[in-house]
């Protein structure tokens, strides 16, 4: 499948994969410290950033996601890259691992491991930062975007430390938000989400300590799913890539 991607840096390929609603530029923070090592491909998701949408009659779910990026990769002739992936993208980097199609997988705060409040309150919160984004006037969410206070009450669900953010970063953030046409189906694909089956390829899972939507006490379902340990990323939140670029970078670099 044909998809939007960035492409940076040399040496073995290293799959990038955003959350919901997000594009690829949520990994700008971290892409070159990346690149130094890899070959970095950030990906748009079907329906995502600037990436077209699934085929007509193709459901929005987790697993027709996964199957996109796994088609990508083959387009572009990579076999069983690392990924990495936050939120969303961290689940779909766990279903790829499970299908042993991967070298291996980190997954940033992965959706999937909630019980039915904490699911109940993200999909909440998800919709209403939906509906702001579309309701906002561009003008109105640049003026947002300057403005620390109100740059703090736009993205402190999502992230530990919002100043750190760039304006033109979140404006474009809000813009993906608000023109994603799957995500609203995504979205709904979510309900009665369960964990992937067990990986056959080697996995790395890390929650943020200060993540808002995704609520760190998810880190222990994750253990126990996967049998090991969740690294912690310190003064981190649910998009740890602006709030701490050298953590995330290592967590990622080191892992694969």
């Amino acid at each position: 499948m044909d998809l939007a991607f960035e492409r940076r840096g040399t040496g073995a390929p290293l799959i990038l994969i955003h959350g919901i609603g997000h594009h690829w530029q949520a990994w700008l923070p971290v892409l070159d410290r990346l690149a130094a090592a890899r070959t970095v491909i950030a990906v748009d998701l079907p329906g995502f950033g600037d990436s077209p949408g699934l085929p007509a009659g193709t459901p929005y779910t987790p697993e027709s996601l996964a199957d996109a990026v796994a088609s990508f990769c083959a387009t572009l002739g990579i076999h069983e890259p690392a990924v990495a992936g936050n939120s969303l993208g961290g689940y779909l980097a766990l279903e790829l691992a499970s299908r042993g199609v991967v070298s291996s997988a980190v997954a940033l705060s992965p959706a999937g491991f909630w019980n039915r409040s904490e699911f109940l309150y993200a999909r909440t919160v998800l919709r209403a930062l939906r509906a702001t984004a579309r309701a906002l006037p561009p003008e109105q969410a640049a003026r947002m975007a300057e403005e620390p206070a109100s740059r703090a009450l736009s993205a402190g669900v999502l992230v530990a430390h919002p100043a750190r953010l760039e304006p033109t970063a979140l404006i474009a953030a809000t813009q993906a938000l608000a023109a994603a046409p799957g995500f609203d189906e995504t979205l709904a694909s979510f309900e009665g989400l369960m964990p992937p089956a067990p990986p056959k390829s080697p996995i790395t899972i890390a929650w943020g300590e200060h993540d808002r939507l995704l609520l760190r006490r998810q880190a222990v379902r994750a253990a126990r799913w996967s049998g090991q340990r969740v690294k912690l990323m310190k003064g981190c939140g649910h998009v740890p890539m602006s709030d701490d670029p050298a953590l995330v970078a290592r967590v990622i670099l080191d892992a694969i």
